[in-house]
């Protein structure tokens, strides 16, 4: 079995509670499944769950190089520099990314609304870029987008391999 759910913000990908934070058994009420992956507490979008182990591996391995896509919501302007930088590979505390396809984008028009919503601030303007890595380490797309000088305000996986949020609104699964 396949699930994908669009994980909302400030939900822990794990299955097991832990005090008053919400889990993924507050959305998926199927038993057996696990997460091929993880999505941090303050990230939102694709998460696939499956009950084969050996499917889960593959996915969540960093040596399948699978492709994960990221909207990544950012502060400051978004420069050619950057993305290049990006594109590059860039180094971080654990040793250099692989090199990653980036680019500039507007902000998607099916975006739905964060809640709580990001930190704005009126003098720093921000940007949307689209980030497709192969690896999968702690924190790596906002820490790949703090070292080219563009925190991260709102991150979102789009796509894990051929899987996408489609029209999966938060909170929301379907089986593939």
């Amino acid at each position: 079995m396949l699930i994908l759910l669009n994980k909302p913000y400030d939900v822990l990908c794990q299955f097991s509670r832990e005090g008053e934070r919400a889990v993924l058994a507050d959305f998926v009420p199927v038993k057996g499944v696990y997460p091929a992956g993880r999505l941090d507490r303050d990230s939102e979008g694709l998460l696939v769950l499956t009950d084969e182990g050996k499917l889960q591996a593959r996915i969540a391995d960093p040596k399948h190089k699978l492709e994960k896509t990221y909207l990544a919501q950012v502060e400051g302007v978004v420069t050619e520099a950057a993305l290049e930088r990006l594109r590059a590979g860039v180094e971080l505390n654990d040793g250099p990314t692989l090199p990653a396809r980036a680019k500039a984008v507007e902000e998607p028009v099916w975006l739905w609304p964060r809640v709580p919503p990001i930190r704005v601030r009126k003098t720093v303007p921000d940007g949307w870029i689209e980030l497709t890595i192969r690896e999968g380490r702690n924190r790596q797309v906002r820490r790949m987008c703090a070292a080219v000088g563009l925190p991260c305000l709102r991150l979102i996986r789009w796509r894990v391999g051929d899987w996408t949020l489609d029209d999966l609104a938060p909170g929301e699964w379907r089986q593939a």
